[in-house]
């Protein structure tokens, strides 16, 4: 099992979203975190003055797979969340040692 994290852009969840219901996944959970990469920041005016915004909102999707389906979860992703421009954002693939539903008890892949 993997669980998969990315990084995106809030505008480009629908897209994501509408990729992974297409690779056959059901759950997923998504976070609002704030950050930067090379993006940096920009720069933006209120009532005539300059100001640094050094963070950037984004979205953090976390889902966990079985390992048969992380290239499709990670195409899935990357298509749905690509615009060709700086900070479209970042895919990690951790291993996932153990998965349990609290409800059941149920362990392994049969949870997710």
């Amino acid at each position: 099992m993997k669980w998969i994290v990315a990084i995106i852009k809030p505008h480009r969840i629908d897209s994501v979203r509408e990729y992974l219901t297409q690779a056959n996944i059901t759950g997923l959970t998504v976070s609002e975190v704030l950050g930067f990469g090379r993006q940096k920041g920009h720069t933006e005016l209120y009532r005539g003055a300059e100001y640094q915004v050094d963070l950037l909102p984004k979205l953090k999707v976390e889902l966990a797979v079985d390992d048969d389906k992380v290239e499709s979860v990670i195409q899935a992703i990357t298509h749905g969340a690509h615009t060709g421009k700086i900070g479209d954002g970042k895919i990690f693939v951790i291993d996932l040692e153990q998965a349990i539903r609290i409800r059941t008890g149920e362990t392994g892949s049969k949870v997710i």
